[in-house]
């Protein structure tokens, strides 16, 4: 049986291997620029570090919209890793840290494909599909209050 752990990252010492899992998936798989997928943003976020037997395998961003939101952004997985839940985990994880700060809805810009994820983890769809950096997303929302 595979040892999953997940954390929060410990920056700016794990940021290197946060940034390495984001720009094999989205900018090599998913051909995102550069630009869009490092947004200047990091500093100002918290980061979810996923450990599969040791080898960090996934991540997410958790960034604050307003004093009352906070958005879940760059949800990621390597290809190695994938199908074994490992992306479902990190949300929960996600959300057990949310859990605990004082804002009251979350909110994902989900890609398309994946929606159903987010869909388990009880995230309702708002709006209409749009693209952002040439992928279908719709943007999901979860109420805590």
């Amino acid at each position: 049986m595979s040892d999953i752990i997940i954390r929060v990252a410990k920056l700016p010492e794990e940021f290197p291997v946060v940034a390495t899992i984001r720009k094999i998936v989205f900018q090599e798989e998913q051909g995102v620029d550069t630009a869009l997928e490092f947004d200047g943003k990091d500093d100002i976020c918290e980061h979810l570090i996923a450990y599969l037997d040791d080898q960090a395998v996934g991540t997410a961003r958790l960034r604050y919209l307003d004093a009352n939101t906070i958005k879940i952004e760059r949800l990621a997985v390597l290809s190695i890793a994938r199908r074994q839940g490992i992306g479902q985990k990190i949300m929960e994880e996600a959300l057990e840290f949310i859990s605990h700060q004082n804002v009251h809805e979350v909110v994902v810009y989900a890609q398309v494909y994946i929606k159903s994820l987010y869909q388990k983890l009880n995230f309702i769809e708002v709006g209409e599909i749009f693209e952002e950096a040439g992928i279908p997303h719709i943007e999901m929302r979860m109420s805590l209050s």
